[in-house]
Protein backbone atom coordinates (compact mmCIF):
# COMPACT_ATOMS: atom_id res chain seq x y z
CA UNK A 1 0.00 0.00 0.00
CA UNK A 2 2.40 2.67 0.69
CA UNK A 3 4.86 1.41 -1.88
CA UNK A 4 1.41 2.35 -4.50
CA UNK A 5 0.92 5.49 -2.82
CA UNK A 6 4.94 6.72 -3.76
CA UNK A 7 4.01 5.89 -7.04
CA UNK A 8 0.66 6.89 -7.70
CA UNK A 9 0.03 9.25 -10.22
CA UNK A 10 -2.05 12.63 -9.47
CA UNK A 11 -4.35 13.94 -11.78
CA UNK A 12 -5.63 17.31 -11.66
CA UNK A 13 -7.75 18.04 -14.76
CA UNK A 14 -11.25 20.34 -13.35
CA UNK A 15 -13.30 19.90 -16.62
CA UNK A 16 -15.21 17.82 -18.35
CA UNK A 17 -14.32 14.28 -18.57
CA UNK A 18 -10.20 14.79 -18.88
CA UNK A 19 -10.00 13.20 -15.28
CA UNK A 20 -11.73 10.34 -15.20
CA UNK A 21 -10.17 9.57 -19.24
CA UNK A 22 -6.45 10.14 -17.85
CA UNK A 23 -7.53 7.37 -14.69
CA UNK A 24 -9.09 4.80 -17.26
CA UNK A 25 -5.65 5.16 -19.56
CA UNK A 26 -3.44 5.01 -16.90
CA UNK A 27 -5.67 2.12 -15.28
CA UNK A 28 -5.69 0.10 -18.52
CA UNK A 29 -1.88 0.33 -18.13
CA UNK A 30 -1.65 -0.70 -14.67
CA UNK A 31 -0.35 2.65 -13.43
CA UNK A 32 -2.55 3.92 -10.15
CA UNK A 33 -4.03 6.89 -10.53
CA UNK A 34 -6.17 9.34 -8.46
CA UNK A 35 -8.19 12.49 -9.19
CA UNK A 36 -7.64 15.47 -6.84
CA UNK A 37 -10.37 18.93 -7.38
CA UNK A 38 -8.10 21.52 -6.79
CA UNK A 39 -4.06 22.92 -6.41
CA UNK A 40 -4.56 22.73 -2.67
CA UNK A 41 -5.73 18.91 -2.53
CA UNK A 42 -3.29 18.44 -4.88
CA UNK A 43 -0.22 19.63 -2.93
CA UNK A 44 -2.01 18.05 0.28
CA UNK A 45 -1.48 14.99 -1.41
CA UNK A 46 2.05 15.17 -2.73
CA UNK A 47 2.61 15.44 1.17
CA UNK A 48 1.44 12.41 1.62
CA UNK A 49 3.72 10.71 -1.32
CA UNK A 50 2.87 10.68 -5.13
CA UNK A 51 4.78 9.07 -8.23
CA UNK A 52 3.94 11.79 -10.78
CA UNK A 53 1.36 13.77 -11.47
CA UNK A 54 -0.73 14.63 -14.49
CA UNK A 55 -2.08 18.47 -14.72
CA UNK A 56 -4.32 20.23 -17.84
CA UNK A 57 -3.25 23.57 -18.06
CA UNK A 58 -6.60 25.22 -17.51
CA UNK A 59 -6.59 23.73 -14.01
CA UNK A 60 -3.02 26.14 -13.36
CA UNK A 61 -4.52 29.18 -15.28
CA UNK A 62 -6.76 31.12 -12.90
CA UNK A 63 -4.78 29.70 -9.63
CA UNK A 64 -2.60 30.96 -7.45
CA UNK A 65 0.48 28.79 -7.59
CA UNK A 66 2.01 30.17 -4.39
CA UNK A 67 0.86 26.88 -2.21
CA UNK A 68 2.19 24.53 -4.93
CA UNK A 69 5.67 26.49 -5.90
CA UNK A 70 6.18 26.54 -1.64
CA UNK A 71 5.90 22.80 -1.80
CA UNK A 72 8.24 22.55 -4.65
CA UNK A 73 11.04 24.63 -2.95
CA UNK A 74 10.86 22.06 0.32
CA UNK A 75 12.04 19.25 -1.67
CA UNK A 76 14.68 17.43 -0.61
CA UNK A 77 17.60 17.51 -2.43
CA UNK A 78 17.28 14.06 -4.36
CA UNK A 79 14.00 15.08 -4.85
CA UNK A 80 12.87 16.64 -8.65
CA UNK A 81 9.00 15.66 -8.69
CA UNK A 82 8.40 15.27 -12.12
CA UNK A 83 4.84 16.92 -14.04
CA UNK A 84 3.00 16.08 -17.37
CA UNK A 85 1.21 19.33 -18.35
CA UNK A 86 -1.47 18.63 -20.81
CA UNK A 87 -1.68 21.66 -23.48
CA UNK A 88 -4.74 23.32 -25.52
CA UNK A 89 -4.44 22.56 -29.16
CA UNK A 90 -2.19 25.13 -30.52
CA UNK A 91 -0.32 25.76 -27.02
CA UNK A 92 2.81 24.01 -27.07
CA UNK A 93 5.74 25.68 -25.38
CA UNK A 94 7.25 27.69 -28.88
CA UNK A 95 3.44 29.05 -29.10
CA UNK A 96 2.35 29.41 -26.34
CA UNK A 97 4.37 32.12 -23.29
CA UNK A 98 1.66 31.54 -20.81
CA UNK A 99 3.58 27.90 -20.31
CA UNK A 100 6.88 29.33 -19.97
CA UNK A 101 5.06 30.36 -16.68
CA UNK A 102 4.08 26.69 -15.40
CA UNK A 103 7.64 26.00 -16.78
CA UNK A 104 9.74 28.53 -14.10
CA UNK A 105 7.27 27.33 -11.21
CA UNK A 106 6.80 23.26 -12.13
CA UNK A 107 10.71 22.79 -12.99
CA UNK A 108 10.43 19.15 -13.52
CA UNK A 109 7.67 19.26 -16.63
CA UNK A 110 7.10 17.35 -19.61
CA UNK A 111 4.03 19.37 -22.11
CA UNK A 112 1.97 17.45 -23.94
CA UNK A 113 -0.33 18.97 -26.49
CA UNK A 114 -3.83 17.78 -27.13
CA UNK A 115 -5.23 15.86 -29.24
CA UNK A 116 -2.36 13.09 -28.69
CA UNK A 117 -2.76 9.43 -28.67
CA UNK A 118 -3.38 7.43 -25.46
CA UNK A 119 0.27 5.40 -26.54
CA UNK A 120 1.70 8.50 -26.25
CA UNK A 121 0.18 9.96 -23.15
CA UNK A 122 0.98 5.80 -21.10
CA UNK A 123 4.60 6.95 -22.71
CA UNK A 124 5.02 9.96 -21.11
CA UNK A 125 3.44 8.90 -17.78
CA UNK A 126 5.85 5.56 -17.66
CA UNK A 127 8.91 8.29 -18.34
CA UNK A 128 7.82 10.19 -15.36
CA UNK A 129 7.50 7.58 -13.25
CA UNK A 130 10.73 5.73 -14.28
CA UNK A 131 12.61 9.23 -13.26
CA UNK A 132 10.75 8.99 -9.92
CA UNK A 133 11.82 5.44 -9.11
CA UNK A 134 15.64 6.70 -9.81
CA UNK A 135 14.65 9.87 -7.46
CA UNK A 136 13.82 6.98 -4.95
CA UNK A 137 17.02 4.68 -6.16
CA UNK A 138 19.34 7.54 -5.10
CA UNK A 139 18.09 8.66 -1.70
CA UNK A 140 18.32 5.18 -0.29
CA UNK A 141 21.81 4.78 -1.67
CA UNK A 142 22.73 8.21 -0.45
CA UNK A 143 20.99 8.02 3.18
CA UNK A 144 22.57 4.89 3.25
CA UNK A 145 26.24 6.20 2.27
CA UNK A 146 25.52 9.17 4.73
CA UNK A 147 24.79 7.21 7.49
CA UNK A 148 27.64 4.81 7.36
CA UNK A 149 29.67 7.99 6.81
CA UNK A 150 28.31 9.64 10.14
CA UNK A 151 28.24 6.00 12.01
CA UNK A 152 31.88 5.64 11.50
CA UNK A 153 32.71 9.06 12.70
CA UNK A 154 30.41 8.23 15.93
CA UNK A 155 32.22 4.80 16.45
CA UNK A 156 35.84 6.52 16.12
CA UNK A 157 34.93 8.77 19.08
CA UNK A 158 33.42 6.07 20.81
CA UNK A 159 36.19 4.11 21.09
CA UNK A 160 38.59 6.91 21.27
CA UNK A 161 36.72 7.99 24.26
CA UNK A 162 36.89 4.27 25.87
CA UNK A 163 40.79 4.63 25.27
CA UNK A 164 40.85 8.04 26.85
CA UNK A 165 38.87 6.19 29.98
CA UNK A 166 41.31 3.56 30.14
CA UNK A 167 44.56 5.31 29.99
CA UNK A 168 42.96 7.70 33.02
CA UNK A 169 43.13 4.47 35.26
CA UNK A 170 47.17 3.81 34.83
CA UNK A 171 49.85 5.86 36.17
CA UNK A 172 50.33 9.64 34.86
CA UNK A 173 53.61 8.67 33.30
CA UNK A 174 51.66 5.61 31.46
CA UNK A 175 49.15 7.51 30.50
CA UNK A 176 50.11 8.09 26.92
CA UNK A 177 52.40 5.09 25.83
CA UNK A 178 49.42 3.44 27.17
CA UNK A 179 46.59 4.64 24.66
CA UNK A 180 48.99 4.82 22.12
CA UNK A 181 49.41 0.75 22.04
CA UNK A 182 45.50 0.90 22.27
CA UNK A 183 44.89 3.30 19.40
CA UNK A 184 47.52 1.68 17.07
CA UNK A 185 46.00 -1.58 17.77
CA UNK A 186 42.74 -0.78 16.30
CA UNK A 187 44.15 1.82 13.37
CA UNK A 188 43.45 -0.88 11.01
CA UNK A 189 40.01 -1.50 12.09
CA UNK A 190 39.05 2.18 11.99
CA UNK A 191 41.08 2.00 8.09
CA UNK A 192 39.26 -1.17 6.90
CA UNK A 193 35.83 0.49 7.55
CA UNK A 194 37.10 3.69 5.66
CA UNK A 195 38.26 2.22 3.08
CA UNK A 196 35.03 0.72 1.49
CA UNK A 197 33.40 3.96 2.32
CA UNK A 198 35.73 6.54 0.47
CA UNK A 199 35.95 4.00 -2.34
CA UNK A 200 32.38 3.46 -2.88
CA UNK A 201 31.62 8.01 -2.72
CA UNK A 202 34.29 8.10 -5.22
CA UNK A 203 32.68 6.02 -7.95
CA UNK A 204 29.89 7.09 -7.53
CA UNK A 205 30.79 10.58 -7.59
CA UNK A 206 32.93 10.06 -10.30
CA UNK A 207 29.96 8.34 -11.98
CA UNK A 208 27.11 10.47 -10.95
CA UNK A 209 28.36 13.47 -10.18
CA UNK A 210 27.81 15.37 -12.93
CA UNK A 211 24.65 13.78 -13.92
CA UNK A 212 22.51 15.73 -11.19
CA UNK A 213 23.83 19.39 -8.88
CA UNK A 214 21.41 17.59 -5.74
CA UNK A 215 23.39 14.24 -6.15
CA UNK A 216 26.81 16.05 -6.51
CA UNK A 217 26.04 17.95 -3.25
CA UNK A 218 24.86 15.15 -1.28
CA UNK A 219 28.04 12.78 -2.65
CA UNK A 220 30.70 15.36 -1.24
CA UNK A 221 29.26 16.12 1.63
CA UNK A 222 29.13 11.97 2.25
CA UNK A 223 33.07 12.44 1.19
CA UNK A 224 33.01 15.68 3.64
CA UNK A 225 32.17 13.28 6.62
CA UNK A 226 34.45 10.50 5.57
CA UNK A 227 37.60 12.89 5.27
CA UNK A 228 36.42 14.26 8.90
CA UNK A 229 36.88 10.87 10.31
CA UNK A 230 40.01 9.85 8.72
CA UNK A 231 41.79 13.23 9.67
CA UNK A 232 40.36 12.21 13.35
CA UNK A 233 42.40 8.75 12.59
CA UNK A 234 45.36 11.01 11.84
CA UNK A 235 45.38 13.04 14.68
CA UNK A 236 44.75 9.84 16.88
CA UNK A 237 47.47 7.98 15.38
CA UNK A 238 49.78 11.51 16.11
CA UNK A 239 49.75 11.39 19.49
CA UNK A 240 50.06 7.29 19.50
CA UNK A 241 52.82 8.28 17.71
CA UNK A 242 52.28 5.36 15.15
CA UNK A 243 52.47 7.30 12.14
CA UNK A 244 54.96 6.77 9.36
CA UNK A 245 57.22 9.33 9.05
CA UNK A 246 58.82 10.39 6.42
CA UNK A 247 62.30 12.15 8.22
CA UNK A 248 64.39 14.67 6.43
CA UNK A 249 66.72 17.80 6.48
CA UNK A 250 64.82 20.71 6.50
CA UNK A 251 65.62 23.90 6.84
CA UNK A 252 63.13 25.02 9.64
CA UNK A 253 63.26 28.91 8.74
CA UNK A 254 62.29 28.04 4.99
CA UNK A 255 59.23 25.92 6.25
CA UNK A 256 58.20 28.77 8.39
CA UNK A 257 58.63 31.37 5.99
CA UNK A 258 56.90 29.03 3.32
CA UNK A 259 53.33 28.76 6.11
CA UNK A 260 53.71 32.65 6.69
CA UNK A 261 50.66 32.68 4.32
CA UNK A 262 48.56 29.78 6.10
CA UNK A 263 49.17 30.97 9.51
CA UNK A 264 48.56 34.49 9.16
CA UNK A 265 45.04 33.42 7.61
CA UNK A 266 44.55 30.42 9.93
CA UNK A 267 44.21 33.53 12.68
CA UNK A 268 43.24 35.74 11.55
CA UNK A 269 43.96 39.89 11.61
CA UNK A 270 44.00 40.45 15.36
CA UNK A 271 46.67 38.58 15.62
CA UNK A 272 49.79 39.76 14.99
CA UNK A 273 52.45 37.07 13.79
CA UNK A 274 56.06 37.46 14.91
CA UNK A 275 58.54 35.18 13.30
CA UNK A 276 61.90 35.47 14.44
CA UNK A 277 64.74 32.65 13.02
CA UNK A 278 68.42 32.01 13.89
CA UNK A 279 70.58 32.78 10.74
CA UNK A 280 72.72 30.33 11.23
CA UNK A 281 70.80 27.75 12.21
CA UNK A 282 71.08 24.14 11.32
CA UNK A 283 68.59 22.15 9.41
CA UNK A 284 66.47 19.32 11.99
CA UNK A 285 65.64 15.83 10.72
CA UNK A 286 61.71 16.32 11.12
CA UNK A 287 58.97 14.95 8.58
CA UNK A 288 58.26 18.73 7.40
CA UNK A 289 54.54 17.47 6.46
CA UNK A 290 53.72 16.28 9.69
CA UNK A 291 56.01 19.34 11.40
CA UNK A 292 53.22 21.55 9.72
CA UNK A 293 50.80 20.39 11.10
CA UNK A 294 51.88 20.46 14.60
CA UNK A 295 52.87 24.23 14.07
CA UNK A 296 49.48 24.84 12.86
CA UNK A 297 47.78 23.32 15.59
CA UNK A 298 49.58 25.61 18.19
CA UNK A 299 49.20 28.58 16.50
CA UNK A 300 45.29 27.95 16.24
CA UNK A 301 45.59 26.99 19.94
CA UNK A 302 47.41 30.12 20.85
CA UNK A 303 44.91 32.27 18.47
CA UNK A 304 41.94 30.83 20.75
CA UNK A 305 44.00 31.76 23.51
CA UNK A 306 43.79 35.50 22.41
CA UNK A 307 39.79 36.07 22.08
CA UNK A 308 40.37 40.19 21.86
CA UNK A 309 43.87 39.64 19.69
CA UNK A 310 47.69 40.03 20.44
CA UNK A 311 50.93 38.64 19.56
CA UNK A 312 51.95 35.60 18.65
CA UNK A 313 55.80 34.96 18.71
CA UNK A 314 57.49 31.78 16.79
CA UNK A 315 61.10 31.39 17.22
CA UNK A 316 63.52 28.95 16.14
CA UNK A 317 66.97 28.67 17.13
CA UNK A 318 69.68 26.39 17.98
CA UNK A 319 70.13 24.87 21.67
CA UNK A 320 72.59 22.75 23.60
CA UNK A 321 70.97 19.68 25.61
CA UNK A 322 73.00 19.06 28.55
CA UNK A 323 72.94 15.32 30.56
CA UNK A 324 70.86 17.89 33.16
CA UNK A 325 68.94 19.98 31.00
CA UNK A 326 64.85 19.93 30.99
CA UNK A 327 63.14 18.39 29.13
CA UNK A 328 65.65 15.04 29.41
CA UNK A 329 66.95 14.03 26.28
CA UNK A 330 70.12 12.86 24.49
CA UNK A 331 72.92 14.96 25.18
CA UNK A 332 73.70 17.25 21.94
CA UNK A 333 72.29 20.09 19.22
CA UNK A 334 68.80 20.86 19.00
CA UNK A 335 66.88 23.33 17.13
CA UNK A 336 64.35 24.69 19.44
CA UNK A 337 61.16 25.91 17.96
CA UNK A 338 59.14 27.73 20.43
CA UNK A 339 54.87 29.57 19.92
CA UNK A 340 54.56 31.92 22.35
CA UNK A 341 51.25 33.48 22.97
CA UNK A 342 50.10 36.63 25.09
CA UNK A 343 46.83 34.79 26.27
CA UNK A 344 45.04 33.88 29.19
CA UNK A 345 47.44 31.18 30.13
CA UNK A 346 46.33 27.90 32.32
CA UNK A 347 46.43 27.59 35.57
CA UNK A 348 49.02 24.60 37.67
CA UNK A 349 45.66 22.13 37.17
CA UNK A 350 45.03 23.01 33.70
CA UNK A 351 48.71 22.13 32.67
CA UNK A 352 49.16 19.47 34.52
CA UNK A 353 46.52 17.70 32.31
CA UNK A 354 46.94 19.70 28.99
CA UNK A 355 48.79 17.18 26.84
CA UNK A 356 45.97 14.47 27.96
CA UNK A 357 44.32 13.18 25.08
CA UNK A 358 40.43 14.50 24.75
CA UNK A 359 41.70 16.81 27.81
CA UNK A 360 39.94 20.37 26.64
CA UNK A 361 38.78 23.65 28.44
CA UNK A 362 37.18 24.78 24.98
CA UNK A 363 32.97 24.01 24.67
CA UNK A 364 31.68 21.27 23.12
CA UNK A 365 31.97 20.60 19.55
CA UNK A 366 34.82 23.22 19.47
CA UNK A 367 38.28 20.93 19.94
CA UNK A 368 38.92 17.71 20.11
CA UNK A 369 41.71 17.56 22.56
CA UNK A 370 43.66 15.97 20.45
CA UNK A 371 46.30 18.94 19.44
CA UNK A 372 49.09 19.06 22.16
CA UNK A 373 48.74 15.30 22.67
CA UNK A 374 49.47 15.22 18.73
CA UNK A 375 52.59 17.77 19.28
CA UNK A 376 53.85 15.81 22.59
CA UNK A 377 53.76 12.03 20.36
CA UNK A 378 55.30 14.06 17.19
CA UNK A 379 58.53 15.27 19.45
CA UNK A 380 58.70 12.46 20.90
CA UNK A 381 58.77 10.37 17.75
CA UNK A 382 61.10 12.10 16.15
CA UNK A 383 63.49 11.74 18.82
CA UNK A 384 63.08 15.33 20.15
CA UNK A 385 61.51 16.52 23.21
CA UNK A 386 58.29 18.70 24.43
CA UNK A 387 57.94 21.30 27.34
CA UNK A 388 55.06 23.52 28.07
CA UNK A 389 54.70 26.41 29.99
CA UNK A 390 51.95 28.74 31.51
CA UNK A 391 50.50 30.89 34.06
CA UNK A 392 47.06 32.34 34.24
CA UNK A 393 47.11 35.84 33.00
CA UNK A 394 50.73 35.54 31.21
CA UNK A 395 49.97 33.49 28.17
CA UNK A 396 51.41 30.05 26.75
CA UNK A 397 55.00 29.07 25.77
CA UNK A 398 55.16 25.98 23.75
CA UNK A 399 58.86 24.29 22.56
CA UNK A 400 59.38 21.57 20.50
CA UNK A 401 63.38 20.07 20.69
CA UNK A 402 64.02 19.02 16.95
CA UNK A 403 67.04 16.70 16.50
CA UNK A 404 69.87 18.25 14.19
CA UNK A 405 70.21 16.32 10.67
CA UNK A 406 73.68 14.93 9.72
CA UNK A 407 73.60 16.35 6.41
CA UNK A 408 72.26 19.44 4.47
CA UNK A 409 68.79 20.15 3.71
CA UNK A 410 67.80 19.79 -0.28
CA UNK A 411 67.42 22.87 -2.10
CA UNK A 412 63.58 23.37 -2.04
CA UNK A 413 61.73 22.91 -5.40
CA UNK A 414 58.21 23.42 -5.36
CA UNK A 415 56.85 19.99 -6.72
CA UNK A 416 54.45 20.05 -10.25
CA UNK A 417 51.04 18.21 -10.29
CA UNK A 418 51.16 15.46 -12.60
CA UNK A 419 48.49 13.72 -14.27
CA UNK A 420 47.48 10.47 -12.88
CA UNK A 421 49.59 7.65 -15.37
CA UNK A 422 48.30 4.22 -16.17
CA UNK A 423 50.54 1.65 -16.89
CA UNK A 424 48.86 1.70 -20.49
CA UNK A 425 47.65 -2.44 -21.15
CA UNK A 426 45.35 -4.70 -19.31
CA UNK A 427 46.75 -6.40 -16.18
CA UNK A 428 45.89 -9.24 -13.93
CA UNK A 429 45.98 -8.54 -10.46
CA UNK A 430 45.15 -10.82 -7.68
CA UNK A 431 43.44 -9.11 -4.83
CA UNK A 432 43.66 -10.67 -1.31
CA UNK A 433 42.31 -9.37 1.81
CA UNK A 434 40.18 -10.92 4.52
CA UNK A 435 37.81 -8.16 4.95
CA UNK A 436 35.04 -9.07 2.24
CA UNK A 437 33.78 -5.16 2.19
CA UNK A 438 37.09 -4.12 2.13
CA UNK A 439 38.16 -6.28 -0.48
CA UNK A 440 35.21 -5.75 -2.82
CA UNK A 441 35.64 -2.10 -2.70
CA UNK A 442 38.99 -2.15 -3.75
CA UNK A 443 38.51 -4.51 -6.65
CA UNK A 444 35.76 -2.28 -8.05
CA UNK A 445 38.28 0.34 -7.94
CA UNK A 446 40.72 -1.43 -9.97
CA UNK A 447 38.22 -3.10 -12.48
CA UNK A 448 36.89 0.46 -13.09
CA UNK A 449 40.87 1.11 -14.16
CA UNK A 450 39.99 -1.20 -16.72
CA UNK A 451 42.20 -4.35 -15.31
CA UNK A 452 40.99 -7.60 -14.51
CA UNK A 453 40.73 -8.70 -10.93
CA UNK A 454 40.86 -12.29 -9.44
CA UNK A 455 40.57 -12.22 -5.25
CA UNK A 456 41.67 -14.47 -2.99
CA UNK A 457 40.22 -13.90 1.12
CA UNK A 458 43.36 -15.19 3.16
CA UNK A 459 47.35 -15.90 2.09
CA UNK A 460 46.60 -19.52 1.71
CA UNK A 461 43.93 -18.99 -0.78
CA UNK A 462 45.86 -16.71 -2.60
CA UNK A 463 49.26 -19.29 -2.55
CA UNK A 464 46.79 -22.16 -4.09
CA UNK A 465 45.48 -20.24 -6.94
CA UNK A 466 49.06 -18.77 -7.78
CA UNK A 467 50.05 -22.36 -7.25
CA UNK A 468 47.54 -23.93 -9.20
CA UNK A 469 48.58 -22.35 -12.27
CA UNK A 470 46.82 -19.23 -11.97
CA UNK A 471 48.59 -15.79 -13.76
CA UNK A 472 48.90 -12.48 -12.76
CA UNK A 473 50.96 -9.09 -13.15
CA UNK A 474 50.39 -7.70 -9.49
CA UNK A 475 49.35 -9.09 -6.03
CA UNK A 476 47.94 -6.30 -4.02
CA UNK A 477 47.59 -7.78 -0.32
CA UNK A 478 46.47 -6.70 2.88
CA UNK A 479 49.23 -6.69 5.79
CA UNK A 480 47.12 -7.75 8.48
CA UNK A 481 45.65 -10.77 8.09
CA UNK A 482 44.81 -14.03 10.30
CA UNK A 483 47.07 -16.76 10.07
CA UNK A 484 49.49 -16.23 7.10
CA UNK A 485 49.93 -11.93 7.35
CA UNK A 486 51.00 -9.84 4.23
CA UNK A 487 54.37 -10.21 5.13
CA UNK A 488 54.23 -13.81 5.24
CA UNK A 489 52.33 -14.66 2.06
CA UNK A 490 54.69 -11.84 0.23
CA UNK A 491 58.27 -13.79 1.30
CA UNK A 492 56.58 -16.78 -0.02
CA UNK A 493 55.60 -14.63 -3.43
CA UNK A 494 58.84 -13.26 -3.92
CA UNK A 495 60.34 -16.77 -3.83
CA UNK A 496 58.01 -19.07 -6.00
CA UNK A 497 56.52 -16.36 -8.34
CA UNK A 498 59.59 -13.77 -8.38
CA UNK A 499 58.20 -12.71 -11.87
CA UNK A 500 55.01 -10.83 -9.81
CA UNK A 501 55.12 -7.11 -8.71
CA UNK A 502 53.45 -6.58 -5.55
CA UNK A 503 51.23 -4.26 -3.69
CA UNK A 504 51.05 -3.96 -0.12
CA UNK A 505 48.22 -2.39 1.38
CA UNK A 506 47.68 -1.42 5.11
CA UNK A 507 45.62 0.01 7.66
CA UNK A 508 48.44 -0.67 10.43
CA UNK A 509 50.64 1.82 10.62
CA UNK A 510 52.97 0.39 13.47
CA UNK A 511 56.45 -1.10 12.48
CA UNK A 512 56.76 -3.18 9.22
CA UNK A 513 60.49 -3.48 8.65
CA UNK A 514 60.07 -7.00 7.17
CA UNK A 515 58.12 -5.63 4.17
CA UNK A 516 60.15 -2.53 3.93
CA UNK A 517 61.41 -3.31 0.28
CA UNK A 518 57.89 -3.36 -0.88
CA UNK A 519 55.76 -0.54 -2.10
CA UNK A 520 52.99 0.26 -0.06
CA UNK A 521 49.60 2.04 0.16
CA UNK A 522 48.01 3.21 3.37
CA UNK A 523 44.25 2.82 3.84
CA UNK A 524 42.02 4.43 3.13
CA UNK A 525 42.36 5.11 -0.14
CA UNK A 526 40.47 6.08 -3.37
CA UNK A 527 40.82 5.19 -7.11
CA UNK A 528 43.80 7.65 -7.99
CA UNK A 529 45.72 6.58 -5.50
CA UNK A 530 45.56 2.79 -6.56
CA UNK A 531 45.78 4.00 -9.72
CA UNK A 532 49.64 5.84 -8.91
CA UNK A 533 50.37 2.94 -6.71
CA UNK A 534 49.76 -0.08 -9.42
CA UNK A 535 51.84 2.50 -12.16
CA UNK A 536 54.11 3.10 -9.79
CA UNK A 537 55.08 -0.99 -9.93
CA UNK A 538 55.87 -1.05 -13.66
CA UNK A 539 58.79 1.06 -15.74
CA UNK A 540 57.94 3.23 -18.32
CA UNK A 541 58.41 -0.01 -20.87
CA UNK A 542 55.70 -1.71 -18.95
CA UNK A 543 58.42 -4.28 -17.52
CA UNK A 544 58.24 -4.74 -13.46
CA UNK A 545 60.32 -2.12 -11.06
CA UNK A 546 62.23 -4.53 -9.05
CA UNK A 547 63.45 -3.78 -4.69
CA UNK A 548 66.13 -5.77 -3.83
CA UNK A 549 64.54 -7.67 -0.72
CA UNK A 550 65.06 -5.88 3.14
CA UNK A 551 66.09 -2.64 1.08
CA UNK A 552 63.76 0.38 2.18
CA UNK A 553 62.05 2.19 -0.50
CA UNK A 554 62.75 5.60 -0.80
Amino acid sequence: MTSTRFERALILAPQGRDASVAQAMLAEAGLPGEIVATVLDLVDQLRLGAGFAIITEEALASTDLHTLSDWLDEQPEWSDFPFVLITRRGGGLERNPEASRFLDVLGNVTFLERPFHPTTFVSLAQSALRGRRRQYEARARLEELNQLASNLEKRVEQRTAEHAATAAQLHEAQKLETLGQLTGGVAHDFNNLLTPITGALDLLQRKYGDSDPRTARLLSNALQAADRAKTLLQRLLGFARRQALRKEAVDIGGLLTGMRDLIDSSVGPKVEVKMRCASDLQPALVDPNQLELAILNLTVNARDAMPDGGPLTILAEEIAMDPGSSPRLKPGLYVRLSVIDAGCGMDTETLARAIEPFYSTKELGHGTGLGLSMVHGLAAQLGGGFALTSAPGEGTRVDLYLPIADEPAPAQARAVAEPVRTVGRRLKVLLVDDEDVVRAATAEMIRDLDHDVEEAASGPQALARLNGGLKVDVVVTDYMMPGMDGAVLTRQIEQTHPEVAILLITGYTGPTEDVYHLPRLAKPFGRAEIATAIDSLFEDDGNVVRFPSGQRRS
